[in-house]
């Protein structure tokens, strides 16, 4: 078991004493399955539909529009009443002609699909009946104030914040996510190998921290996306090769201070390997200074992306993005609802980030015992 060992029981009960920490990493779980579910909360396309008795999934799943008794084979336009009228009639081609009333019934929801005479069909929708990049025709002003079909109200494209919101928080938490472990990684592995052989190994090491460290990393990123087309992978990719040197110091001294240790030599006298020795021996001393300082690399690696998609350097604007909402938010200060909304989910993120990671930070520290 993974709890079985008396310092993994210390470490879970200090993550526990830490309160604050606890019902963060509760909230920010319940959150952020939601958000990895985003396709299941706010969809455009119809979660279920039940057709002639048959089921079909248009969420994860094309459909044409034949399959519904329309005339197309390019893929229906679900919220369009007309059908909405051929999934719930049957396909009757009544519907083709727009007669008032079974339009109106089906967008008010009041047609009986029995007692009209037809067959009956029926449509599960998500949640939030609108993706990220869906237009809403309908909405007189845009941006658009919250009301009964937005709730977060639209952007200057009739688009639903609120379905934004829940898509861009899942591309930035798996964005820092990937971009803390991998640079974590890099930087933990650098910062060993200068802090446990020093010499020439390290002195050779530290010119190359003092080269990379001194290129702009904005440059750099306008100059990839004016030659490339830049995606989340790219993008991922140029964060990690400027994050990773943030652990290299901390790690560097944790090794530098513990290599002559009694127990290290001990180790090497036994002829324990020096990568044993590094990963095994010296590294548990380092990782409280690591973890106190992953918060900061979690929430830098979200401000980057937000910093970037708002300069227009980041994602490229068919993402959904918490950035490019803020600087929606900037462009129409006559809309508060979009600053606000931009404001609270970044601050409720960053934040329920930060008190995990403190409590990770406590559960790791030697010093803490039992509550």
């Amino acid at each position: 078991m993974i709890f079985k060992s008396s310092i993994a029981r210390r470490r879970l009960a200090n993550f526990r004493a830490n309160r604050r920490a606890v019902w963060s990493l509760w909230v920010f779980s319940i959150v952020f399955v939601i958000c990895l579910f985003a396709e299941l909360v706010a969809n455009d396309k119809p979660l279920l539909v039940s057709f002639k008795g048959e089921l079909f999934t248009p969420a994860f799943q094309f459909y044409p529009e034949t399959a519904f008794g329309g005339d197309f084979e390019t893929e229906p336009e679900y919220p369009d009443p007309v059908v909405q009228c051929l999934i719930k009639t049957g396909g009757v081609e009544d519907c083709f002609d727009e007669p008032e009333d079974i339009l109106e019934k089906v967008a008010a929801g009041t047609f009986d699909t029995a007692t009209e005479g037809f067959d009956k069909g029926w449509i599960l929708w998500a949640p939030v009946r609108y993706s990220f990049n869906t237009i809403n025709y309908d909405v007189a002003t845009a941006p658009s104030p919250p009301d009964a079909n937005h709730w977060l109200g639209t952007d200057d494209q009739t688009r639903d914040v609120l379905a934004r919101i829940i898509h861009g928080f899942r591309i930035s938490t798996v964005f820092a996510l990937i971009v803390v472990i991998f640079s974590s990684a890099i930087g933990i592995a650098a910062g060993a190998v200068m802090g446990y052989f020093g010499g020439w190994v390290d002195l050779f090491f530290q010119r190359i921290l003092e080269i990379w460290s001194s290129t702009p990393m904005l440059y750099i990123i306008i100059i990839m996306s004016a030659i490339f087309t830049m995606n989340f992978i790219l993008l991922t990719v140029l964060i990690i090769l400027f994050s990773w040197m943030g652990l290299v110091g901390l790690v560097r001294a944790e090794f530098l201070r513990a290599r002559n240790f009694e127990y290290v030599r001990a180790a090497r006298a036994l002829g324990v390997p020096d990568w044993k020795i590094m990963f095994r021996h010296l590294l548990p001393n380092a990782m409280v200074a690591t973890i106190t300082f992953l918060p900061f690399q979690i929430t830098g690696a979200i401000g980057a992306l937000t910093g970037l998609d708002f300069l227009g350097f980041g994602l490229p604007p068919s993402y959904p993005s918490l950035g490019e909402l803020a600087l929606q938010a900037r462009n129409n200060l006559q809309s508060p609802w979009l600053a606000f909304s931009a404001f609270l989910s970044i601050s409720l993120m960053l934040s329920l980030l930060v008190f995990i990671f403190e409590g990770v930070r406590d559960a790791f520290d030697p010093r803490k015992t039992f509550k």
